[in-house]
């Protein structure tokens, strides 16, 4: 550290010593470090921007992937360079896309997107981590089809952020909560900003939210499908958690609901004797990284 960055933050340090103020530091690239628990793993955190929310009718108009090595205690040890490329979508990008990305129809102008150097990039990862691996999964699958055989992780639902006291899960609200701030929007810096989040340690816990990430991906999970469950009852299910699928994308029409190992025995008890008021044989599936939030479950 230089003096004056070492002046600017005895500024910062004194300012926050009041009590009064709250400084939010810019995110700096990470040092690398040395494994702490063995065999090193590569992941690889990616992010897409598209020209809507629908995979089946809409395009990736930019891809990041960020390769980063990492424990198994889930320490963060290096960050590598990354992939970053425009694609020039069939349509032309909306006004209300480009207010949210900052993606123009300039910009993309004449832009192409390899699936198969993308393939090739994507390949050694061990993992892939989205921030809403919900949406980014769906996308890339179609772009590519090696995404399709790697697991997949959810660096925004599968933390328990709240009970660490983010009162939100949004990258930015995750950043600030952690003391610093990036440029928003672009999807390589969304990556970055969501890597330093998973590499530092939780409050809850001292141990890295990448941790806590790596654990709740390796769990398996189940989905039990309420198919047919009387109508009259449906916000009982709701209530309960579960959700309504009726997208017609090969699986039932019917409410269903995710849960662990532990609860699913009590959950189909629950049931047939609450739902169905008879012994039934109902949908169960397990659910593991592989296919967690695909368009297969």
């Amino acid at each position: 550290m230089d003096d004056k960055t070492a002046h600017l933050e005895a500024m910062a340090e004194a300012l926050e010593a009041t009590g009064r103020y709250r400084v939010l530091r810019k995110l700096e690239p990470r040092a690398a470090q040395a494994s702490l628990a063995g065999p090193v793993r590569t992941g690889l955190f990616v992010d897409v921007e598209t020209t809507g929310l629908d995979p089946a009718r809409d395009e990736i108009i930019e891809l990041a992937m960020t390769p980063f090595l990492y424990d198994l205690s889930g320490q963060v040890l290096e960050v590598g360079a990354a992939f970053e490329g425009l694609r020039e979508p069939a349509t032309r990008i909306s006004a209300e896309i480009t207010a949210l990305t900052g993606i123009t129809n300039e910009m993309v102008a004449g832009q192409v997107m390899d699936p198969a150097a993308v393939a090739s990039f994507a390949a050694p990862a061990a993992l892939v981590i989205a921030h809403n691996a919900a949406f980014d999964r769906r996308f890339l699958e179609r772009f590519c089809e090696t995404f399709t055989t790697k697991p997949w992780a959810c660096s925004m639902s599968q933390v328990d952020w709240s009970a660490d006291g983010h009162e939100g899960a949004r990258l930015a609200h995750l950043a600030a909560g952690a003391g610093f701030f990036y440029d928003k929007h672009r999807a390589h810096n969304d990556c970055l900003a969501a890597i330093e989040i998973l590499a530092r340690p939780m409050k809850s816990s001292g141990r890295p939210a990448l941790a806590h990430l790596l654990d709740e991906a390796r769990r398996p999970t189940w989905r039990i499908w309420a198919e047919n469950s009387p109508y009259d009852l449906k916000d009982v299910l709701k209530a309960r958690g579960y959700r309504w699928n009726g997208d017609g994308n090969g699986s039932p029409k019917a409410w269903y609901i995710d849960l662990g190992e532990g609860a699913r025995e009590a959950e189909l008890t629950f049931l047939r004797a609450e739902i169905y008021q008879r012994d039934i044989e109902l949908l169960v599936r397990r659910i593991d990284a592989y296919d967690r939030f695909s368009e297969r479950v």
